[in-house]
């Protein structure tokens, strides 16, 4: 397979949810490597700080689906490649990226899935996304174990753990065929 190289980087949006910022640090590695436009998520009534009250909202959301409404607005039309990061939750893609989908028409796009958990892996995440891009050409989606917040760890994407996902990327963007020119 012919390797892709994102030689217009300003036809890039990398996109993502954080909660405890694991998320947005594989956010900014891919970033880093693939350039473009870094834009995070941002909900019209953000998400409660308390750990217990996000994932009883989450549930219920899930549960009845609901799409929180998004602060974030994005001119899709000029992006060819979008990254979408979020975290698992509930073993299932966050409702708030499924507002996203939902909201950005996606058809002839590129979208490359990227997600951090508590280890418990990405659910059905990566099949909802699929699920809401009938159209667009998915790749394979990159996962790694973040914090668990629920545990008290938060932040586990830093130090060695960053030189190790960074490591991780950049295997999984060229495992994908996708690479930056130099």
């Amino acid at each position: 397979m012919k390797e892709i190289r994102l030689q217009e980087s300003d036809k890039v949006l990398v996109v993502y949810l954080s909660r405890t910022n694991n998320t947005k640090a594989l956010a900014e590695i891919i970033h880093q490597e693939v350039g473009g436009d870094l834009v995070p998520l941002e909900l019209i009534n953000p998400y409660p700080e308390n750990y217990r009250a996000i994932v009883k909202q989450v549930a219920e959301e899930n549960e009845t689906g609901f799409l929180p409404p998004l602060k974030t607005k994005v001119d899709i039309k000029k992006y060819e490649t979008i990254f979408i990061g979020f975290p698992t939750w509930g073993m299932q893609l966050p409702p708030s990226l499924k507002s996203f989908l939902t909201e950005n028409n996606l058809e002839g796009k590129t979208v490359i899935p990227f997600n951090s958990n508590a280890g418990y892996g990405v659910g059905s995440s990566f099949d909802t996304i699929e699920l809401l891009c009938p159209k667009s050409k998915i790749l394979e989606g990159f996962s790694i174990k973040g914090g668990k917040e629920r545990d008290g760890i938060f932040l586990a994407i830093k130090g060695e753990k960053e030189k190790e996902a960074k490591v991780a990327i950049k295997s999984w963007l060229s495992k994908i065929k996708l690479g930056v020119v130099d």
